[in-house]
């Protein structure tokens, strides 16, 4: 399955789908994640830890909408 985390877009809401160590488990059982970039910036998780874990990063929300089978 195609998973996609977009990025939150209401103020002062700053959660985000998955963590990283989620994205792993996910990745490990053969699951795509797409990640648009910085959605775990405000609560301190990099782009990096998520590409690490095996997401794809994504510019903006629409191609994580356009691409993903089910959004976190």
């Amino acid at each position: 399955m195609i998973i996609g985390i977009p990025k939150e877009i209401k103020n002062n809401e700053f959660r985000v789908g998955l963590t990283p160590s989620l994205v792993n488990g996910l990745t490990r059982q053969g699951h795509s994640v797409l990640v648009e970039k910085n959605a775990g910036a405000q609560i301190g998780f990099a782009d990096a830890q998520y590409q690490a874990a095996g997401a794809t990063l994504l510019e903006d929300a629409k191609a994580v909408f356009a691409a993903a089978e089910l959004i976190v």
